[in-house]
């Protein structure tokens, strides 16, 4: 089993508490979010999570328990951009926190288990083309020596996010942009040997240098393992994720970081009710467990291809 930690909220940023007791007691709980009084119980045993997959804009709360986390493998998808408080108002400053904040976690864990991603990238009157490039290359040049990868995206229009859009003078770009963009993104990332890959994009980049990329990537869990897996592709993601499957364990309506272009958070009243839930020490996330609800064991195992190959086949 893969573990996804988090595509629906930044657990390393606000609830490493949390997870780090979950790991201590060997299980969690997840609510279905298309069926609320579902819940699963996860096994975390290490002979059971192949690898964890963090995902997050600021590890800095998480990194002072990675020692607890050295029965697991596992890397950080690290969220840096160029945006300001407009659209990322509850980060850090980037110059003054956040590259510092990569810089140490990559000293730390190595630079093939950071990956940086520069995404969504939206385009507006303020977040124009030249902001973009200007941003991307300052980072690239204090990441060149932390990190080996670099993942785009472009901003999709999801209707649960219309309505910030609209505010913030965001426009829909290009086929012609994207492409121009891309190419422009690679040719600085060449500088500093980094290799930029998209995130769930339709658009073939691939003749600018930007292959489709998988952020649950099976060769690099491969690579950190090493062992090969026997997963396939994740069915619930959209159809142009590479991701291999895994098993999230985040919640919806629960992150702090107030992105103006998150998916996952679309109900700000919803966000402080759920928060008002959160227990450090509850098998659930920002939740609690009433008599409506049904408790199962979700079926896992590892993905481990255990059988033995002879060598050149």
């Amino acid at each position: 089993m893969i573990l996804s930690v988090s595509r629906r909220t930044d657990v390393p940023n606000y609830y490493s508490d949390w997870f780090m007791n979950r790991v201590k007691e060997g299980f969690l709980y997840v609510r279905n979010p298309m069926n609320a009084h579902q819940i699963s119980r996860i096994d975390l045993s290490p002979e059971i999570v192949d690898c964890i997959v963090f995902w997050t804009k600021n590890p800095a709360n998480l990194m002072k328990h990675l020692e607890c986390l050295k029965d697991y493998a596992y890397y950080f998808q690290f969220t840096l951009t160029g945006y300001g408080k407009d659209i990322e108002p509850n980060l850090p400053n980037k110059r003054e926190e956040l590259i510092s904040t990569f810089q140490t976690l990559s000293e730390q864990i190595g630079k093939e288990k950071v990956i940086w991603r520069y995404d969504p990238i939206l385009i507006s009157r303020r977040y124009t083309m030249d902001y973009h490039l200007k941003a991307f290359e300052e980072i690239a040049c204090s990441l060149a020596d932390y990190t080996e990868k670099v993942v785009i995206s472009f901003i999709d229009f999801y209707a649960k996010i219309q309505r910030n859009m609209g505010e913030l003078g965001i426009r829909q770009m290009t086929t012609d942009e994207m492409i121009r963009m891309a190419a422009q993104l690679v040719q600085i990332a060449s500088k500093y040997h980094l290799v930029v890959e998209s995130c769930a994009e339709q658009i073939d980049l691939s003749n600018v240098g930007v292959q489709h990329g998988s952020c649950i990537d099976k060769s690099l869990i491969e690579k950190l393992i090493g062992c090969k897996l026997i997963g396939g592709k994740d069915k619930n993601q959209r159809e142009a994720c590479g991701c291999l499957e895994s098993v999230e364990v985040g919640a919806y309506n629960t992150c702090l970081n107030g992105c103006k272009y998150c998916y996952a958070d679309f109900n700000d009243e919803k966000v402080k009710a759920n928060i008002q839930l959160y227990n450090p020490n509850s098998p659930l996330l920002c939740g609690n467990i009433t008599s409506e609800d049904k408790i199962t064991d979700r079926k896992i195992k590892s993905l481990k291809d255990n059988q033995l190959y002879l060598k050149g086949i």
